[in-house]
């Protein structure tokens, strides 16, 4: 008997880009593998900058960047010790170069620390665990799991616009990590930084890397492998980031 054979036409196809964005959010085993088999990032790309660049402006327009600098400089323990005139003129040179800060960082800043989180991650898995992966895989895994830091920014906005300008907290919008339950101008700086960095999105999204890199190696990386290699650098990041803060608060 003749096996079957299937024409191109008959192979299945691949998700759209489209269906891979509601795909991360509610089947993302199945829509990381489809990623990892054929890879792109400009669609979460363009949808991650343009989400930041709306909320960066309207924070300029609806806060003002003259009140987000004074929060931050402020919230220092060492600005008590300044003199007022010498406060509020680093205040006044934060405003004028915040901006600049702000939309630098989103269209140079976030791609380059994507390329180089990529890196770390592809050294991880594929210099030490052996898995068959590409950069441009895993490079495409990280924007892919930056949906979520979307939903964030969307309702990051609701609640620019729903609390007063003065309340709005630039570093914590959202009440979904520890820190933002506490004032930020706490004496520890290690505790708050580290409190700060365990926020439910950014967790959302090393997660979903760690489906993606699972996804892309072909199931050669086990769950828990990927996991390791997202969670581990992830949490000397945010050790070495609270140690330095309580260093030099």
């Amino acid at each position: 008997m003749t096996p079957e054979v299937i024409s191109p036409d008959e192979q299945p196809k691949g998700m759209g880009e489209p269906a891979r964005v509601t795909g991360v959010l509610f089947d993302p085993a199945k829509t990381f593998e489809d990623i990892g088999r054929r890879p792109t990032f400009i669609l979460p790309l363009l949808l991650t900058m343009i989400m930041a660049l709306v909320f960066v402006t309207l924070i300029g327009q609806r806060v003002g960047w003259d009140r987000v600098v004074r929060q931050q400089v402020e919230s220092r323990p060492s600005a008590a010790q300044l003199p007022p005139e010498q406060r509020e003129a680093q205040i006044q040179m934060g405003a004028k170069v915040a901006p600049m800060f702000g939309y630098g960082f989103i269209l140079v800043g976030l791609p380059i620390g994507y390329a180089i989180w990529a890196g770390i991650l592809l050294g991880i898995t594929k210099g030490i665990m052996a898995a068959p992966l590409t950069f441009k895989q895993v490079f495409s895994a990280i924007w892919w799991a930056s949906i979520p830091g979307i939903i964030f920014s969307a309702l990051a906005i609701v609640v620019l616009y729903l609390k007063p300008p003065e309340d709005f907290n630039m570093n914590n919008p959202l009440v979904f990590n520890p820190g933002a339950m506490m004032d930020p101008a706490t004496p520890s700086k290690f505790l708050y930084s580290l409190a700060t960095s365990l926020d439910l999105f950014f967790i959302w999204s090393l997660i979903l890397i760690g489906l993606g890199l699972k996804g892309a190696s072909g199931r050669k990386l086990s769950t828990g492998g990927a996991m390791a290699a997202v969670f581990v650098p992830w949490l000397v990041w945010i050790f070495a980031k609270a140690s330095l803060a309580g260093i030099f608060s």
